[in-house]
């Protein structure tokens, strides 16, 4: 692929089209900060949906976060062509598309944006002057390297597949008094549980065994346990305090995204259902044990060396359907309280010998 073509004059800009959701966001950060390290005059700016800009917030290779607001001003319709018009004004010369739909290319197109990287998916090689054919092997690997085929593909330098994540000083004091406030000593280990995930209950282990599993640790480590969760995740860490003989902490939809980073980083160890906090737990390099039932352990596991995966093969994981279709629920049903606690208890002790 020939070499891109930047303005030379003033500072060149590019456009990052960012992942829809948290955990695919937070794999695409190698990226990102590879596009800094191949173009570290250029003014990068990233184009996200409301509740992925904490992501990048802090991230010290993005100059600027544009929010994509679908449910207000770019609305589906007229408001994709108004995306597109508001994006026309910045003059971008470079866009790297990390989604892969074709109205990510469409609104690029639209803006005017002359040099436009991104995989021909969807439908969309026409608008993409720097179209790169899809390789499917990359759909077989971690996503992580099917981002970063990307950089590949545009002849781009990679800098390796280190996830980042950035928490600023704010954010980790009020962390700290935040864990003040609900009696964790912090002296000891810092245990906290995600028994939630978007997209449907096939990725949730059972909240009984979250209880049971907390009761658990709390007795062995002589500690409470924080249960983290979105705004829709509440009730769930309600019912699961009440279940473990109230020996859990419910922080549930009481942070925002980047609050639960901050206390994420915070944390001895995490345990969690794959979703976004589980790739915010790889990025801030905590130990975690990862629940994994009908998505995909090779293409989308927690990339942290000090994770462990427990996971119980059955004919039909991975699913990747948001509800069991066969209502056994067989891929969380065959994992049981002891093997989790077996795994969180090695990590513990690996981790200080």
């Amino acid at each position: 692929m020939t070499k891109f073509k930047l303005r030379q004059s003033d500072p060149a800009r590019i456009l990052i089209r960012g992942a829809n959701w948290v955990g695919d966001a937070i794999m695409t950060t190698p990226v990102i900060r590879a596009v800094r390290k191949n173009f570290p005059e250029a003014e990068i700016f990233i184009l996200v949906k409301p509740w992925v800009a904490p992501v990048f917030h802090n991230n010290p290779f993005v100059d600027s976060v544009l929010i994509y607001d679908d449910s207000g001003r770019h609305k589906k319709g007229w408001g994709t062509i108004r995306l597109a018009k508001d994006l026309r004004q910045y003059n971008f010369d470079l866009t790297v598309l990390m989604q892969n739909a074709f109205e990510a290319a469409l609104i690029t197109f639209l803006a005017g944006i002359p040099e436009r990287l991104g995989y021909n998916t969807d439908g969309r090689a026409l608008l993409l002057n720097r179209c790169i054919k899809l390789d499917p092997k990359l759909k077989r690997v971690h996503l992580i390297d099917y981002y970063r085929g990307i950089l590949k593909g545009g002849g781009l330098y990679d800098d390796g597949g280190t996830l980042d994540l950035f928490i600023s000083d704010h954010e980790k004091q009020k962390a700290e008094k935040t864990l003040q406030d609900n009696g964790i000593d912090i002296l000891k280990p810092v245990i906290a549980i995600n028994p939630g995930a978007t997209g449907g209950t096939a990725k949730r282990w059972f909240p009984n065994r979250f209880a049971k599993l907390s009761a658990k640790l709390a007795e062995h480590f002589g500690v409470k346990v924080l249960i983290f969760g979105g705004p829709g995740d509440n009730t769930l860490g309600e019912q699961i305090s009440g279940l473990s003989g109230d020996v859990c902490v419910n922080l549930a939809g009481k942070t925002n995204l980047a609050q639960a980073f901050a206390l994420i980083e915070r944390c001895s160890l995490f345990i969690t259902n794959d979703s976004g906090l589980m790739h915010a737990a790889a990025a801030l390099g905590i130990n975690q044990v990862a629940i994994i039932g009908s998505t995909n352990h090779i293409t989308t596991p927690p990339a942290n060396t000090n994770s462990r995966i427990v996971r119980v093969p059955v004919h039909c994981s991975p699913c990747m359907k948001p509800e069991c279709r066969y209502e056994h629920h067989q891929c969380m049903d065959k994992i049981s309280v002891d093997m989790v606690f077996k795994e969180a208890v090695a990590m513990m002790e690996n981790s200080n010998p």
